[in-house]
């Protein structure tokens, strides 16, 4: 009795140790970008079951979608916001977006010594709340796939939740956005900003640069959302260590 025992504990040891194991890829490579990616900030990142491809993506893109913050809540070496990367990952078998994600997270820990801690502090962010009149977006489809694509005078999303949206938005605004809005759906929209820009612009400039009002003033109108600026408390990730990624 006291043997079989033994063999269950060990057992179960064993169990909650690989289920505790840090989830990692089965390969991964990371190379200097080949190309940048037209009129995307963060570079491109795509996920299906199993793989991840990342191109022309700095080291904060990749941890804003590993850890789901925004840009502006990281703080590190200035190299992170310059060095972009091609990363092409592939795990053992096919697994949903959210092990993804904890997998990236054990690869830019292992392959960039990334170590970092929380600090909650209050600084100057955008609270999103919906602005008088109401939403003017369309709700998705149940079974419609999220996606976001931007050109030079707009951005079309599907089926996005306004927690990522705000994540969106938070970069071209160079400052947290906090989704007060209450909506909890995913929504369809185009955020068209022909309607805002000065007379005889034809697209906006390159990181939207000094745009803040034509992007507060796009979104209230195509959107039904508003923007202010106040100081709030917020959630940093400060970066203790980080290197140059190790060879593939």
């Amino acid at each position: 009795m006291w043997n079989v025992l033994r063999l269950i504990s060990g057992i179960t040891l064993a169990a909650c140790a690989w289920a505790q194991a840090p989830a990692s890829f089965m390969a991964a490579s990371i190379r200097p970008s080949a190309a940048e990616v037209q009129f995307e900030h963060d570079g491109s990142i795509q996920a299906t079951p199993g793989n991840v491809v990342m191109r022309d993506v700095l080291l904060t893109s990749c941890m804003e979608w590993a850890w789901g913050i925004q840009e502006n809540q990281i703080s590190g070496p200035e190299w992170i916001q310059n060095e972009r990367y091609d990363i092409v990952a592939r795990a053992e078998r096919p697994v949903a977006v959210a092990e993804l994600k904890l997998m990236m997270q054990t690869l830019l820990k292992e392959r960039f010594g990334l170590e970092f801690h929380h600090e909650q502090k209050e600084l100057t962010a955008y609270e999103m709340t919906v602005a008088k009149g109401g939403s003017k977006m369309k709700e998705a489809a149940p079974d419609e796939k999220p996606s976001r694509e931007n050109t030079a005078i707009s951005t079309i999303a599907k089926a996005i939740t306004m927690r990522q949206f705000a994540d969106f938005i938070s970069q071209p605004l160079r400052m947290p956005v906090v989704d007060h809005t209450g909506l909890t759906g995913r929504y369809d929209f185009i955020l068209n900003f022909t309607s805002y820009l000065p007379s005889g612009e034809k697209a906006m400039t390159p990181d939207f640069d000094n745009n803040n009002g034509i992007i507060l003033a796009a979104i209230q109108g195509e959107l039904g959302l508003k923007l202010e600026s106040r100081k709030l408390s917020v959630e940093t990730y400060v970066i203790d260590h980080v290197d140059r990624p190790s060879a593939n």
